[in-house]
């Protein structure tokens, strides 16, 4: 009898070093327990429909086809034949196999009738999608009856056929074989999940759910397995950031409260337009949130344009108000100088302590960043150094050594998204006590991603525009389809030009040199061409449809003080098109710019389009932002351009997106460094539970702070949410 085996025996004593070796080299898998929790993607039913038809070119794939017929015939350009196997799913969705050479055996192991798995990369060839030499393993019996089962495809005799997360060196049916070999020997670990937990939310134990979500014995039985293993992964990540929301809550922080007659009464007093109700009610949750003695931790998200800045300066100026400093993170020196600018506008002479014209009471605004020069620098962080400004803003520079506060009291990072726990923290750590912490987003988040990956903040949306903002029209140009609809779209341009506005022409890629973060590698695995390029756009417009208009050029590989005096010229109104890449699509605020162009839009995600497009439309003129694009009609790229274009709710677009991503993106796998843990929860599907489980861990940790009486249990969160992951999560 086999020795048992456990999470920690290594596969290679389990399947062989050859296959062990495989495992670990192309899916990361090298113990029983790594196997074991390497759940099926999907599962094939024998006479069901694989839906050939969906498949997009370029996907890796695993389809449970029957044999149609088979056609051999002499290759053209090399001495030899070709085997042509057409394979259909019963749907009526073909597909064919190709292999080339003398392979007759082949041939007669395909007869039509039989069915199969197949595993290869989609191509097309003549507008038939195809696989080339695919792996494949046939199941069942032949078309004329005899036995074909063997022992290599034992473990698909089942009715319910897994098809797992596959490798080409590594096929599903030889990680089938493997797991059921481990699980031949497996002792499952001892379930960490509290009885009363179990029995109240009817779930199954952990042996049984790991057994059965690899080998089925009924789709009741797969449905009960999954429901626990999605429960763990939910509840360890609720149990991570309720017991840190519990932690925190105990924290001490110097209560900053308002200040009747200070200056945030008559920075109120001075502006300009009236606050919405949106903005009253999130500044009066802010408000009291700084007043208590424990450090408040709120998300602030909001539209693009919905005046989430303002929100944050009357923040920043009741710590003022209260004696302390507040400081602002920005993720570029673009952003950080624009609101350095906008800020000292919106407080006038309350911005200006030390100056002929200041205000009573007045503070100073203070931009630190990495291109001040060396006397600039020692004089800005003498003022913050010394208390005297109040308000600092900055980029990742005031995360360095040498950059000291006097008293800092309230931390705002923008665009939070942006920027690594390490460099949250480097800025909260410059406080002596834990300081308020208000982060904030234009990107709009579901309530199940707020849920699970903001659990430990309290969240607050803005949901209206301010007055005066206007509405913004876009349209999906398929360049391939109607070239001449992109004609128009350079004329539509110069026509807002001539109506004396401005545009900005939007690449996903700077050009010649190093790849940077904000541009997608020059070409994808389908060999589609490289996506166009700032430095290659703007003097091709400048020569062509844009002839005559006053170009400027800004991207990431800029110097800073170029880039600066690019920005300044385009607001200053003495550029008329900005040809910029993604650098533009976080608080850039040009009220006179009214029409976007963005190439290749097929490039770019559902959420940055949308940010994208709120560069435009931010005066009194509307918006227009043109998205052109390449693919395809009835391509799903095309149908995520459709959805961007025919919607300005954020919120319905940030759903789709949602969709469209791995749930390990959402929950920080990439950001961490580690594959994701989070294998069969969706925070899409899974709402309710995520709530039940979120539920469950209130209670648990309000009982048992540290898990002290669940050992078990804290292992498994261990287990499942790392803690740099749960340091992802925290920080938000």
């Amino acid at each position: 009898m086999s020795e048992p085996s456990t999470v920690d025996t290594p596969l290679k004593k389990l399947v062989g070093d050859k296959t062990a070796k495989a495992l670990a080299s192309y899916l990361d898998l090298h113990t029983a327990g790594d196997l074991v929790y390497h759940f099926p993607r999907r599962y094939d039913e024998r006479g069901e429909h694989t839906d050939i038809r969906s498949l997009d070119v370029g996907e890796q794939v695993t389809v449970l086809a029957q044999v149609q017929r088979t056609a051999v015939r002499p290759m053209r350009q090399r001495r030899g034949n070709l085997l042509e196997v057409t394979v259909g799913d019963g749907s009526g969705g073909l597909l064919t196999l190709t292999f080339f050479g003398n392979q007759a055996w082949r041939e007669r192991e395909l007869r039509p009738g039989r069915w199969g798995l197949f595993a290869g990369k989609v191509t097309e060839f003549r507008g038939k999608r195809q696989l080339n030499g695919p792996e494949y393993v046939l199941l069942g019996e032949g078309g004329d009856g005899e036995a074909a089962v063997s022992d290599e495809i034992e473990e698909f005799a089942g009715a319910l056929i897994p098809v797992y997360p596959a490798a080409a060196a590594v096929p599903t049916w030889v990680i089938a074989r493997c797991v059921r070999v481990v699980l031949d020997t497996f002792t499952p670990p001892e379930d960490p999940l509290p009885a009363t937990v179990r029995a109240s939310r009817n779930l199954v134990d952990l042996g049984a759910a790991l057994r059965e979500i690899h080998r089925p014995s009924t789709k009741e039985a797969l449905y009960r397995a999954r429901r626990r293993l999605k429960w763990d992964e939910a509840f360890a990540v609720q149990l991570t950031l309720v017991q840190r929301k519990h932690r925190a809550a105990d924290w001490p922080a110097r209560p900053r409260p308002a200040r009747p007659g200070g200056l945030l009464d008559a920075f109120d007093a001075r502006l300009p337009y009236e606050l919405t109700s949106g903005q009253r009610e999130v500044g009066e949750e802010i408000a009291a949130d700084l007043a208590t003695p424990h450090p408040m931790h709120r998300l602030l998200q909001g539209e693009v344009g919905s005046g989430k800045t303002v929100v944050a300066l009357r923040a920043m100026l009741q710590v003022v108000d209260a004696g302390g400093q507040a400081a602002l993170l920005a993720p570029t020196e673009v952003l950080a100088a624009q609101h350095y600018r906008g800020m000292l506008d919106l407080l006038g002479p309350l911005g200006r302590a030390g100056e002929l014209d200041s205000a009573e009471h007045a503070t100073r605004v203070e931009l630190v960043t990495g291109s001040l020069g060396a006397a600039a620098r020692r004089r800005a962080l003498g003022e913050v150094a010394s208390g005297a400004a109040g308000i600092v803003l900055g980029t990742h520079a005031l995360l360095y050594e040498g950059v000291d506060f006097a008293d800092l009291g309230l931390v705002v990072v923008d665009e939070q998204h942006r920027f690594g726990v390490e460099q949250r923290d480097a800025l909260r750590a410059k406080a002596d006590q834990p300081p308020h912490t208000l982060v904030m987003t234009a990107t709009p988040i579901p309530r199940t991603v707020a849920m699970t990956v903001y659990g430990d903040l309290e969240v607050s949306t803005l949901s209206q525009l301010p007055r005066g903002r206007s509405p913004i029209a876009s349209h999906v140009v398929p360049a391939a389809e109607k070239p001449a609809f992109l004609d128009r779209a350079w004329r539509r341009l110069r026509e807002e030009v001539a109506a004396g506005h401005q545009a900005y022409v939007v690449c996903p890629r700077i050009g010649d040199g190093p790849v940077s973060d904000e541009e997608p590698p020059p070409e994808d695995d389908n060999g589609r061409r490289p996506p166009v390029a700032v430095t290659e756009v703007a003097p091709l417009l400048a020569d062509g449809p844009l002839h005559g208009l006053r170009i400027g050029v800004l991207h990431g590989r800029l110097p800073a003080d170029e880039k600066d005096a690019v920005m300044r010229s385009f607001a200053a109104g003495d550029l008329d098109v900005l040809v910029a890449t993604t650098v533009i699509e976080v608080g850039v605020d040009v009220p006179n710019a009214t029409v976007m162009i963005v190439l290749d839009a097929d490039r770019f995600g559902v959420s940055q389009l949308h940010q994208l497009r709120g560069r435009v439309g931010r005066g009194a003129a509307a918006g227009l932002c043109l998205l052109v694009s390449e693919a395809a009609e009835g391509s799903s790229a095309r149908e995520r351009l459709d959805a961007v274009a025919s919607t300005s709710d954020g919120f319905k677009l940030a759903e789709l997106d949602l969709e469209q991503r791995r749930e390990g993106d959402v929950l920080g796998a990439t950001q961490s460094g580690h594959r994701s843990h989070l294998r069969l929860l969706s925070l899409k599907r899974d709402t309710e539970l995520i709530r039940d489980a979120r539920a469950e861990a209130i209670t648990l940790i309000e009982e048992d702070p540290e898990l002290t009486a669940n050992p078990a249990l804290a292992a498994s969160v261990a287990a499942l949410v790392d803690e740099d992951r749960a340091e992802y999560l925290e920080k938000g």
